[in-house]
């Protein structure tokens, strides 16, 4: 085979790789944004992609790799190999993102609850919506717009432990 002709192959191909690998870890962070609407098929995607997104960058990593190999020890001079940095440290970063939970930095569980009745407060209107539980006699509210952002909060009411999650 055509050195050089192999070499575009090869770029070509390490290419593709790049962009597949940034799309299979960016498309769930893309699909599933807080405080924006997801479809079930969003979901359903960005859980297939989020779960095989481990094991698919490291194949892409390791086939990079050996592509970079195949390029460097075809490339006339040396310096020609330096924009193989570019393509492998792409791969390299989101195939480290790949195994992060990047939906645990987008949202902070509510550490400890503070209650106030809505009068004694300034960021409860009285016509937002609210998660309310009642038990016994104790009933709490809370806010819809601060549990779409905390996603759960844990309390005591009427004795009982709960975690209210939205």
């Amino acid at each position: 085979m055509n050195s050089k002709f192999g070499n575009k192959t090869a770029w070509l191909i390490l290419l593709i790789i790049t962009v597949a690998t940034i799309a299979i870890v960016f498309t769930p962070v893309w699909l599933i944004q807080p405080f924006a609407a997801q479809t079930e098929r969003q979901v359903e995607i960005s859980y297939l992609l989020k779960s095989w997104s481990p094991i698919l960058t490291i194949v892409f990593s390791l086939a990079a790799i050996g592509l970079s190999f195949f390029i460097w020890r075809n490339a006339t001079r040396w310096y020609k190999t330096i924009p193989l940095i570019i393509p492998l440290l792409v791969i390299f970063v989101f195939t480290w993102f790949a195994r992060q939970n990047h939906f645990e930095w987008m949202f902070a569980p509510l550490e400890s609850a503070k209650f106030a009745r809505v009068s004694e407060t300034d960021f409860v209107k009285d016509d937002e919506m609210v998660l309310a539980v009642k038990i016994g006699d104790d009933a709490v509210a809370f806010p819809v717009r601060q549990m779409a952002y905390h996603h759960i909060a844990q309390e005591t009411i009427g004795g009982t432990p709960i975690t209210a999650t939205y």
